[in-house]
């Protein structure tokens, strides 16, 4: 497992082999494919976020793109489209956005796309 600490500020992608927990700032993409991602309280996120499941306590924005769950937490704050078989929006969360459980291959394929022309560049 990987710990981004509170006083992290990334600007850039973020790569993950296994699970991820992330309690700073990242402004850019977060694929963790293999594993699961946890956005803590104290996080932000500015960008898509790609895994197995998606569990967000933070602040995100941008897509969420899970192959399983996406768990919105008590007190998160998500602007943007959630892309996943399932969907769990806890009371007292907020979602700004839609939800899309029908375009998971489409939106793993933009965004492996995408990445591979970063990656070139």
């Amino acid at each position: 497992m990987s710990l981004f600490g509170k006083t992290l500020r990334i600007t850039g992608e973020v790569w993950a082999t296994g699970d991820l927990t992330l309690e700073g700032q990242v402004r850019g993409p977060i694929t963790c494919e293999g594993g699961s991602v946890m956005l803590t309280a104290s996080s932000i996120v500015e960008g898509d976020v790609i895994g197995g499941d998606i569990t967000v306590f933070g602040r995100a924005a941008g897509q969420l793109i899970a192959t399983d769950v996406v768990d919105i937490r008590e007190g998160a704050v998500v602007a943007g489209a959630v892309i996943a078989p399932r969907l769990i929006l806890n009371e007292g969360a907020v979602l700004n956005g839609r939800v899309d459980p029908k375009r998971l291959d489409a939106a793993l394929g933009v965004a492996r796309f995408q990445q591979k022309q970063r990656n070139t560049s």
